[in-house]
């Protein structure tokens, strides 16, 4: 049985700073007030994070904190915090363990009694959202797809039913095939968003189908270039999430059924129009 956690006497706090995605102008003064005063700064990457505290003319002992070691740093930050340390946890860029590391930090603090405060501030996600002109009330979040076709496609199919606004993270060397698998997946004509270099020189925000999207990507070169989020419309009301549904269905059953046969199927456990699955 699970008991509630009381905090450690004497122990520091953990910060969760959110950093500038983009415009250095976007932290904003308490967080840089933060990472004024804290013993030593947990940064994914201690070079960028350096640049960014070198702006501000904050000096700070900056320790490593990563995917290939942050189970490992965990208790030795945590012993430190304990002992007294206040820290601060940051990204490269954006709000920290949004597809980035630090959980296993948060978690191990936690756990010990120490208190973890966030210290809000921008978010490539919600900034995203917020200019995507889609429904927001209710949105899931799916960070990266698999980098591998095949998975990727999967993942797609899978989500190809939600009736929640989607939102992915996607780097430039996928940007155009992701597109394109998205509007195999979900329907050539669903209507997405494109937020690329939110808050930098190059910021560009396009909206369309899918399908309308990916060649624009395709034939611009511009496009193709820094980082992607993708804001996709959910399946929308119950005759379009049927279909979508069919089309995951009839994508799993046609690699193994002859295709009428895959149609037939998913028409009847979607609830989706056989002819609008058959061939897709």
């Amino acid at each position: 049985m699970s008991r509630l956690r009381t905090p450690s006497p004497g122990a520091g706090t953990l910060h969760v700073v959110a950093t500038p995605i983009g415009n250095l102008g976007d932290l904003p003064p308490r967080a840089q007030q933060v990472l004024r005063d804290v013993a030593a700064v947990c940064a994914e990457d201690t070079r960028h994070t350096r640049r960014l505290l070198a702006h501000f003319g904050i000096e700070a002992e900056l320790v490593a904190l990563h995917e290939h070691n942050e189970q490992q740093q965990a208790g030795r930050l945590v012993e430190r915090l304990l002992a007294g340390d206040s820290l601060a946890l940051v990204s490269d860029a954006g709000t920290p363990l949004v597809s980035d590391p630090g959980f296993r930090l948060v978690r191990a603090a936690r756990e010990a009694g120490v208190r973890v405060s966030p210290v809000p501030g921008p978010s490539a996600v919600i900034a995203a959202l917020s200019v995507a002109g889609v429904a927001s009330d209710r949105f899931a979040f799916e960070g990266f797809l698999p980098a591998r076709a095949g998975a990727r496609r999967e993942r797609l199919q899978r989500l190809a039913g939600e009736p929640r606004t989607l939102i992915f993270y996607e780097s430039s060397h996928r940007i155009a095939e992701t597109l394109e698998d998205m509007a195999a997946a979900f329907g050539a004509d669903r209507h997405a968003v494109l937020a690329r270099e939110l808050t930098k020189l190059f910021e560009t925000v396009l909206d369309g189908s899918l399908s309308a999207l990916a060649e624009r990507v395709r034939q611009d070169p511009d496009q193709r270039k820094g980082e992607f989020v993708v804001v996709v419309e959910g399946a929308g009301d119950d005759a379009d999430a049927a279909l979508a549904e069919g089309r995951r269905i009839y994508a799993l059953l046609s690699a193994h059924l002859p295709p009428s046969t895959a149609a037939r199927l998913a028409a009847e456990l979607s609830g989706a129009p056989r002819k609008a699955l058959y061939g897709q």
